[in-house]
C-alpha cells in the first residue's frame, strides 16, 4: 500500500534527515523545527520494512505528551491506523509502533529492542538512561538514535555534541543551528526576544551555545579551529608550572584541586595566532622537563618562556640534563606577571585577539579542557592554566628573538652554553 505522506523539510532539516550516520547529534534553538524533523524520522523509521520498536523519549512523560504527541498525529495521519494516549503509542497501518516514553521512567524501556531513537532534549536528562538502558536496547539491529535539544549548559549534552564532532569516531556525527535557520520564523520576532532577554539566555535558548553560565568575557562564537599549520610564523612555547607535589599523594586525593602544568605551542605571525597544542598534566619534576624537551624537539620554536618562580628555578636543572645528553640547545625566557593581576593579564593578552578572529585552535584532545576553561572564566572553582599559558604567548612574542636584533644581556640562557 502506497501512501503520499507529502514530506516537507526546511533546508536545515532536510541536511540531517538525508545524513546516514548511524548516531545524530543535533544542536539548535528554540523554535528551529526540531521537533518536527523528530516527527517525521519517527514515522518513516516505523514504516520501514525492518522490525523492532521506535521510540521517543522526553526528559519526563509529561513533556512526551506535550511535545511530540499532536505533532506525529498530525503529520502520520494518513498511516495511522490507531492511537491510544492514555499509554502513548501509536499503531501504523503495517503494524508497527511509535512509543513516546519520559526518560524519568527508565524502567518503563528495559528489555526491548529498538530500530530507531529519538532523544528529545537530551541535555535536560540523565545520561544514564541513554547509557545503561536505550544504548543495549539498539545492539540487536544495529538501531540508529537522533540525539537533539538546546544545550543547558556544559553538562553531558554538551560532551556528547563534542565527541561526534571530532569526525574520529565515523558513527557519530554533530550539527548546530540557531533559530535564524528556520526561514519562517520572522527574525524582528528573535531581536525582540534579545531585547528581552540576557545575553547568556539568549544565547543559549536562539543561538544553541554550549557557553557555561556566567561566561562573559570570551564568547563561543569567538573561537575559530583550523588544523592547517599556516605557512608563515615562527613557534613559541610558554610554560605554566604546577606545583612538583608527589604524584602519589594527587593519586590519594590530597591534592584534588592541584592545578596542572600547561605547555602550550602557538605560531605566532602579523596574521594572528594558531594554537598547535597545549600539553597539560599533573606531573613530577622530571616528567615536565621530559614534557617540554619534547615539544620543543617536535616544534623547533624560538624561545620557551616559563613562568617565573621557585617551580621555574626547580624544572631548570633538568632541562639542562636533558640539554646535554641529547646535544639539543634552546633559549628559555623567565615570564612575570609584570604586576598585573591575573585576570587582568588574561584579558588584555586574549579577550580582543579572540574576539577579533586573530587566535586560531588547532583541534585536538585538549580543546575541551581548554573551552571549559574560558568559557568559565574567571570562576575561582575552575582551574585556568591552559588560558594562563597561552596568555603569556603575549609576553614571549612580544620579544625579539633574531641574532641580528637580541640583546643577550638582557635575557636569560638556560646555561652559559645554551646557544644555537
Amino acid at each position: 500500500m502506497s501512501v503520499d505522506l507529502a514530506i516537507q523539510l526546511l533546508p536545515w532539516q532536510q541536511e540531517v534527515f538525508a545524513d546516514t550516520t548511524r548516531f545524530k547529534v543535533v544542536a539548535a534553538g528554540r523554535r528551529t523545527g526540531k521537533s518536527r524533523l523528530a516527527a517525521w524520522m519517527l514515522i518513516l523509521a516505523a514504516l520501514d520494512k525492518q522490525s523492532g520498536q521506535v521510540f521517543y523519549v522526553a526528559p519526563t512523560q509529561g513533556q512526551a505528551r506535550d511535545i511530540m504527541w499532536d505533532t506525529l498525529l498530525e503529520l502520520g495521519k494518513p498511516v495511522i491506523k490507531s492511537s491510544h494516549i492514555n499509554n502513548l503509542q501509536l499503531t501504523l497501518i503495517n503494524g508497527a509502533k511509535i512509543s513516546l516514553k519520559g526518560a524519568d521512567r527508565p524502567e518503563t524501556m528495559r528489555g526491548i529492542s529498538l530500530k530507531f531513537l529519538v532523544l528529545d532534549e537530551y541535555a535536560d536528562m540523565k545520561p544514564s538512561v541513554f547509557e545503561q538502558i536505550l544504548r543495549p536496547a539498539l545492539a540487536d539491529q544495529k538501531g540508529k538514535a537522533l540525539f537533539i535539544g538546546t544545550p543547558m549548559g556544559r553538562n553531558h549534552f554538551y560532551d556528547l555534541y563534542t565527541y561526534a564532532d571530532t569526525e574520529e569516531d565515523e558513527t557519530y556525527r554533530a550539527w548546530h543551528y540557531t533559530s535564524y535557520d528556520n526561514p519562517r520564523l520572522d527574525p524582528k520576532e528573535i531581536e525582540a526576544a534579545k531585547k528581552s532577554m540576557s545575553s547568556y539566555a539568549f544565547r543559549q535558548e536562539f543561538m544553541a551555545s554550549f557557553e557555561a553560565m556566567g561566561s562573559e568575557i570570551f564568547k563561543e562564537d569567538w573561537m575559530q579551529f583550523d588544523k592547517k599549520e599556516p605557512s608563515i610564523g615562527d613557534y613559541y612555547i610558554a610554560v605554566d608550572l604546577a606545583g612538583f607535589e608527589d604524584v602519589t599523594s594527587i593519586s590519594q586525593g590530597r591534592k584534588s584541586r592541584l592545578d596542572s602544568t600547561a605547555i602550550v605551542v602557538a605560531k605566532v605571525s602579523e596574521e594572528g595566532w594558531w594554537v598547535a597544542d597545549i600539553i597539560h598534566g599533573r606531573w613530577d619534576l622530571n616528567e615536565t622537563a621530559n614534557k617540554i624537551f619534547q615539544a620543543v624537539a617536535k616544534y623547533e620554536p624560538v624561545a620557551v618562556g616559563i613562568e617565573k618562580g621557585i617551580a621555574k628555578q626547580a624544572v631548570i636543572s633538568p632541562i639542562m640534563d636533558l640539554q646535554r645528553r641529547k646535544q639539543k640547545f634552546f633559549r628559555v625566557e623567565e615570564l612575570s606577571h609584570g604586576n598585573k593581576k591575573k585576570t587582568d593579564r588574561i584579558v588584555w593578552a586574549l579577550q580582543g585577539r579572540f574576539e577579533n578572529g586573530h587566535i586560531t585552535l588547532n583541534k585536538g584532545d585538549w580543546n575541551k579542557e581548554f573551552l571549559d576553561q574560558i568559557f568559565q572564566f574567571p570562576n575561582k572553582l575552575v582551574h585556568d592554566d591552559l588560558i594562563d599559558a597561552l596568555a603569556y604567548i603575549d609576553q614571549l612574542a612580544n620579544v625579539p628573538y633574531h641574532f641580528d636584533d637580541y640583546d643577550f644581556d638582557d635575557h636569560e640562557m638556560v646555561d652559559s652554553y645554551a646557544g644555537y
